[in-house]
């Protein structure tokens, strides 16, 4: 099976490996063309101690079998429109967002299998769990979905709906709210650092040290920065109002990721009287 990759950076690279087991030949096309030759170059490397391992390219253009977009989520309807079509059995992306993902790929190529892949991981977190829509299934689709699977990945079937509903709280208002702990935050020594401020200033430097772009771009695509900002708003405009406050605590607590969660242990009136602020 030839593989086409449009987007040579970190995921298509990633798609490329991942899926390797299941192609003979990969070819990488990008807007930047030295990135498209530096991406065959470290396919080449790293699939090289690997038996049948498939051959790597730069992009001719010609038609292919499989097609996989990874290309920022803003730029997804047109590298689809652009390449879907080149493809004989089946077009997928690897974008992070999926409703507009999946209606550009039944556009494209209306007769072909299609599916919209989600990894939420970095790949040097792999393995992981990977989200997928399935919008029309085969053997094409299926190899992808193993092959991944292989690699010890959980892959999971959703709804574009439902993937992009839960992308908005644990991908944008996630980054925002690190984000805005980063910038509120002052330095200070190490020893002072709680169990809550101290991985707290550990996301914030995972956060940073990422592309911001790529951060950009998901802040773009599921708006979770005002939702951030509105629930900060509202718990400093409690600040001096005990009662007010206690009530916006057990909201917090009563909420999906709180402390008083289905399952969660329950508080007595003595947790209450020893605990310290977060320690």
């Amino acid at each position: 099976m030839h593989l086409l990759v449009v987007g040579a950076g970190t995921m298509g690279r990633w798609f490329a490996r991942s899926v390797a087991p299941a192609v003979d030949r990969v070819a990488f096309a990008d807007d930047d063309e030295t990135a498209a030759r530096a991406a065959v170059a470290a396919f080449a490397e790293r699939v090289a101690d690997e038996p049948d391992a498939p051959t790597a390219t730069v992009d001719d253009g010609g038609p292919v079998d499989l097609v996989c977009v990874a290309v920022p989520i803003s730029a997804v309807p047109e590298a689809v429109a652009e390449h879907g079509p080149r493809a004989e059995r089946a077009v997928v992306d690897v974008s992070g967002e999926m409703e507009t993902a999946v209606t550009a790929l039944a556009d494209a190529a209306p007769d072909r299998e299609r599916a919209s892949f989600h990894p939420l991981f970095a790949p040097d977190n792999e393995p992981g769990n990977c989200a997928v829509v399935v919008d029309r299934g085969g053997p094409a689709v299926r190899a992808i979905r193993e092959a991944l699977a292989d690699r010890g990945n959980r892959v999971f079937d959703t709804t574009p709906a439902e993937h992009d509903r839960a992308m908005a709280t644990v991908q944008a208002r996630t980054h925002a709210a690190v984000l805005a702990f980063g910038l509120a935050a002052e330095d200070v020594p190490e020893e002072f650092h709680t169990p809550v401020s101290e991985p707290l200033a550990d996301l914030v430097a995972n956060v940073t040290g990422g592309n911001p772009d790529v951060y950009a771009e998901i802040q773009a695509a599921f708006e979770g920065a005002d939702a951030v900002a509105d629930a900060a708003r509202r718990v400093a405009e409690v600040a001096d109002d005990f009662e007010a406050f206690a009530e916006l605590y057990a909201e917090a607590g009563a909420a999906p990721f709180g402390g008083a969660a289905e399952g969660a242990p329950s508080r007595t009136a003595a947790d209450d009287r020893t605990d310290g602020d977060d320690t």
